[in-house]
């Protein structure tokens, strides 16, 4: 067997490594944040609802794309540094270590072979043909430098006007090698004005083109019924599924759970059960006769039943165990870009994630604050937590009703309007 040299010199692997660390520090605090959040609420005496703002925006901004083992190794690092340096140490502690970031950046450089020259700057001259996409007559180029040498010969004519010299000194100074020297370099500034407006114009219509193009594309992903379906599920899986994330300790402590029989912090068993998920729910999407989408919607109703079930849990094992249920089904985030995939196709994968992306964000900072403010209104998670289950329930629910099969042969089978047809006399002239 032979072994071929990697074209890099294994410098890949370093970078996957850093790129381990580094989601590693910058999401697995944010995500453990659910253990300062008691810390919080203790420290500045501010409602639930408020105070529950902190560790959403931190999440919802860096969404849960990160790795889940920081999210395990955090949550019990962050209660250790609590209890030997308090709240404020701990937050020192864990910026420095954020810190770590700008040297595992600095490790993710291309390189360059030796033996390849390096990429030479491109001109100012050649960007207007390099970017222009519009097949335009060269007329706009004359017309722009004609603009430009009817002002510079207006200001030159007032200029003239209001000097001292005379038409004889005025015509000595025009044939003088000076003057010809200076109306040689105008001109070649006229025409690099002029070429430089042309590139603006050229520019400004492209941006304004590829706009439209994709206002026009994101209204046609949004007539596929089954990717609306999608885009309301994760927008109300974030809302409904993210908060048990930040709020899980706090719950365990409204439960009146003895810090004694906190094992081990219920933000970790959710941290270790999602990597676990996403192991897991990923090798399942691999058989092909299993549907992606409906595992996915399984994954939303099932966790939409859990989180109606944590106000029936009053032990820490109980809620070790919805926990793990949860933070195991929270892995369906592996299999959701191929659910995108088979639903709006390759090529318009990157466009359709994108909004999906935003909006799951958008709901990751708008759960944890609902939640809270639930419990401030009814000093209890119960109804909160039915809430926050009906929420991704109903999110899973709308996507089996489009994505079922019997919707889209429903419609296939409408019956069709006949065509209308007239009929026409054609009267003899015999």
């Amino acid at each position: 067997m032979e072994f071929k040299k990697s074209p890099d010199g294994g410098w890949g692997w370093v970078i996957v490594l850093v790129s381990f660390f580094t989601q590693f520090l910058c999401y697995g605090s944010p995500l453990a944040v659910g253990v300062l959040y008691i810390e919080w609420l203790d420290a500045f005496g501010e409602g639930k609802g408020k105070t529950a703002w902190v560790g959403s925006l931190a999440s919802g901004v860096g969404l849960l794309a990160s790795s889940s083992v920081g999210l395990f190794i955090y949550a019990a690092l962050q209660r250790l540094l609590i209890e030997f340096y308090g709240l404020d140490g701990c937050l020192l502690i864990v910026g420095a270590l954020a810190l770590n970031i700008l040297a595992c950046g600095s490790l993710m450089r291309p390189l360059q072979p030796s033996d390849c020259p390096l990429p030479e700057k491109t001109a100012l001259e050649s960007a207007p043909d390099r970017y222009s996409i519009y097949s335009e007559k060269e007329k706009d180029l004359e017309e722009n430098t004609n603009i430009l040498g009817k002002s510079y010969s207006a200001e030159e004519t007032c200029k003239s006007t209001f000097g001292s010299g005379g038409r004889k000194q005025e015509s000595l100074l025009h044939k003088s090698p000076t003057t010809m020297a200076h109306s040689k370099e105008t001109e070649t500034y006229k025409k690099k004005v002029a070429e430089q407006t042309y590139f603006c114009k050229q520019l400004a219509k492209r941006k304004w083109q590829l706009y439209k193009n994709y206002c026009g594309e994101t209204v046609a992903l949004f007539k596929n019924k089954v990717f609306l379906a999608l885009f309301i599920a994760i927008f109300l899986f974030d809302i409904g599924g993210f908060p048990p994330s930040l709020l899980m300790e706090d719950v365990a402590r409204s439960s009146n759970v003895k810090e004694e029989e906190l094992i081990m912090p219920l933000i970790s068993i959710i941290g270790i059960m999602t990597a676990v998920g996403k192991l897991l729910l990923g090798i399942l999407a691999d058989f092909k006769w299993i549907n992606t989408l409906y595992l996915y919607v399984a994954t939303l109703i099932i966790m939409g039943l859990a989180l109606c079930a944590i106000p029936f849990a009053k032990s820490y094992v109980t809620l070790a165990i919805l926990s793990g249920i949860l933070g195991f089904l929270t892995g369906n985030w592996s299999i959701f870009p191929y659910v995108t995939t088979k639903t709006v196709g390759i090529e318009k994968l990157a466009h359709a994630y994108g909004i999906l992306m935003f909006f799951a964000g958008l709901g990751n900072s708008l759960g944890p604050p609902i939640v809270g403010w639930f419990y401030d209104w009814t000093q209890t998670y119960d109804i909160a937590f039915y809430f926050s289950g009906f929420c991704v329930l109903l999110g899973g629910f709308i996507l089996l009703l489009a994505a079922l099969p019997s919707w889209h042969t429903c419609s296939r089978l409408l019956p069709k309007p006949a065509p209308t047809t007239f009929l026409y006399k054609v009267t003899s002239n015999v």
